[in-house]
């Protein structure tokens, strides 16, 4: 099944055009990529392992969930899709906490506290082998023994550092 991407410039202007992800991006061509960083009230990140089967980054732990905006979806659209696929959830998310810039595109990482029980039904499932929360310690030491995605480890700390500025979303304020 081919996966489209909307196709933008580097003002993340719209180029009116889509690239099928098997074909890669020409230069000029950036798309958006999502994550969403689940915390608890202790600070630990649910962070996941993916499935050996999956062609990038198999059996390696990643963030809560990740993955493209779809052609037609909006980054939070695309946020929320993926968090119904890889977790199985269905949760509430405001605008992105903040964006890395990288080669290929823009990474819009959301930040949610929330008080998610596991396990989770939905996991293990075709993309998320299993799941668990991980405080930074732990996270930057499955890094450096290269089995959490090869994300620089300032990108990682940065997210853990983020979490204490009060413009994180809870998921608690819409009850």
């Amino acid at each position: 099944m081919s996966e489209l991407w909307d196709l933008l410039d580097d003002n993340r202007l719209p180029l009116g055009r889509t690239a099928d992800r098997a074909a890669g991006l020409r230069d000029g061509e950036l798309h958006v990529v999502v994550h969403v960083c689940l915390f608890n009230d202790r600070g630990q990140m649910l962070i996941q392992r993916r499935t050996d089967t999956k062609p990038d980054w198999p059996g390696l732990w990643d963030f809560s969930v990740g993955g493209s905006v779809h052609a037609g979806e909006t980054s939070r659209e695309g946020a929320l899709r993926e968090v119904r696929e890889e977790l199985g959830l269905d949760i509430e998310l405001a605008r992105p906490s903040f964006t890395f810039n990288f080669q290929y595109g823009f990474d819009d990482f959301y930040l949610l506290r929330t008080d998610v029980p596991l396990p989770l039904a939905a996991v293990p499932n075709d993309e998320v082998a299993e799941v668990r929360w991980a405080d930074l310690d732990d996270v930057v030491g499955l890094l450096r023994a290269g089995q959490f995605i090869n994300y620089r480890e300032s990108a990682v700390r940065f997210v853990f550092d983020f979490l204490d500025q009060r413009n994180i979303f809870d998921s608690r304020d819409l009850r």
